[in-house]
């Protein structure tokens, strides 16, 4: 264990936090003017806590920054009943990657023509139900859809497609979130012609509408540089299919990956200057081609709902070796894989009480049967944590419940949304019964 002789300011510790954040008393933290250790009291944990404003905010944040573009939530990120209403209330168009989640935000009442539909891979199902529903958009990502979409198209009828190409540009904070290379499975080619070859495909399909061109180049971006690229080489691209088959695209996607700081310190994008840039280099890439400028797509996820969500845990137990103070939770890997998957770093608080101890580096780790099972590897905590005491872990509203397992069968938290002092729960906690149900052999 290292101690820690200067412990990090609170303003510091509170710079990745919801906006609302704040610590009425030494110890304490409260989100949306509820305690988090009352939300705990409340709904138990693990717990995962949203804040509503936080996400409406950061929903309006996008619609200033991009007046002229339409701004749609990745639901991938995290989805429930709730979030697909307050994107809608707030403006935005939503991007799903199921039928899944396309049937649960359209009978939630969101719009499907608002709704663009992702997916390197889509089922049968898939397709059905977006045609079904009549979503807006159908992203191709691959030549086999083309026909498939086609013919399930209904005669008299027509969907408007727009096509995901891979610009051939290398950015992300992973290489597992990295999609912008040729070298992996999502999108159609540039620099090989693949992309070319199914847009000409799709023209001689009359049930199918080409909008606009589709990229993503990958998550936990913190550059401006790559979307410029990307920027560059697609309108190129437009320019190259007005050449051949006289075609002009009103619509260019240009996906997300914004980057955001999980840890005071980090570096996150900065999206006044992407929204800025951005659309200057779209205006001069497309007046030198001689192109109308085309409509701009931006779909952030992580930005949105990351920042604003909270996990709450209890500490398990404590402990000691010759060279680690392990940390123990009665959650982990089956609530929050981002860690063992991607090295994800995140800075965990203590809640509900003042630690008057010196600051030591410990190490917070779940409670499944894996080694890798480590929510955060340096955490910057009171070298006297014991337990039953609460861990609040910030930036946790993006990929942790949407990736949730059932790993060890321990059920996956609830959510509970905050806002202006009171609590709500979203999405309950899944039960013994929940999972005893679904196994109907014997």
């Amino acid at each position: 264990m290292t101690t820690v002789h200067e412990p990090v300011t609170a303003l510091a510790e509170l710079a990745v936090w919801p906006a609302s954040a704040t610590e009425p008393r030494p110890g304490d933290l409260a989100v949306g003017g509820v305690p988090l250790a009352e939300v705990a009291d409340r709904f138990g944990t693990p717990v995962y806590v949203l804040d509503e404003a936080e996400v409406r905010d950061r929903c309006r944040t996008y619609r200033d920054a991009f007046p002229d573009a339409d701004i749609v939530y990745a639901a991938k990120a995290f989805l429930c009943r709730a979030m697909a209403h307050w994107t809608d209330e707030e403006g935005l168009g939503l991007d799903v990657c199921s039928a899944g989640e396309l049937e649960l935000a359209v009978t939630t009442g969101f719009p499907a023509e608002r709704i663009v539909v992702h997916g390197n891979a889509k089922s049968p199902r898939d397709l059905d139900t977006a045609l079904r529903l009549g979503v807006g958009r159908i992203v191709i990502d691959s030549p086999s859809e083309i026909a498939r979409l086609a013919a399930a198209v209904r005669p008299d009828g027509h969907q408007k497609v727009m096509v995901r190409v891979v610009p051939g540009i290398n950015a992300g904070g992973h290489e597992k979130i990295r999609t912008g290379t040729d070298d992996q499975k999502f999108g159609l080619s540039i620099a090989d012609g693949y992309a070319q070859h199914a847009i000409a495909r799709i023209l001689d399909q009359p049930q199918l509408e080409l909008t606009g061109l589709h990229c993503h180049l990958g998550s936990q971006i913190t550059s401006v540089k790559p979307y410029l690229v990307a920027v560059r080489r697609l309108v190129g691209l437009m320019a190259r299919l007005h050449e051949q088959h006289g075609l002009v695209l009103p619509e260019l996607d240009l996906g997300g990956g914004h980057g955001i700081a999980y840890r005071p310190g980090e570096p996150a994008l900065d999206l006044t200057a992407l929204a800025r840039k951005v659309r200057a280099e779209l205006a001069d890439a497309c007046t030198t081609a001689g192109l109308p400028v085309p409509r701009l797509i931006i779909e952030p996820g992580r930005a949105i709902v990351g920042p604003a969500g909270i996990a709450v845990y209890r500490v398990l137990s404590v402990k000691h070796t010759a060279e680690h103070v392990f940390v123990a939770v009665d959650g982990g890997m089956s609530d929050n894989p981002r860690p063992a998957l991607y090295g994800v770093r995140y800075m965990p608080r203590l809640i509900g009480r003042h630690g008057t101890a010196d600051r030591a580096r410990l190490t917070v780790v779940g409670r499944h049967c894996e080694a890798g099972d480590v929510l955060a590897a340096d955490a910057d905590l009171p070298a006297d944590v014991r337990p039953g005491d609460l861990l609040a872990v910030p930036v946790a509203g993006a990929y942790h419940l949407s990736m949730a397992s059932g790993y060890n069968l321990v059920g996956r938290p609830p959510v509970v949304a905050v806002r202006d002092g009171s609590a709500r729960l979203l999405v309950r906690r899944e039960s013994l019964e929940d999972i005893r149900s679904r196994d109907v052999g014997l």
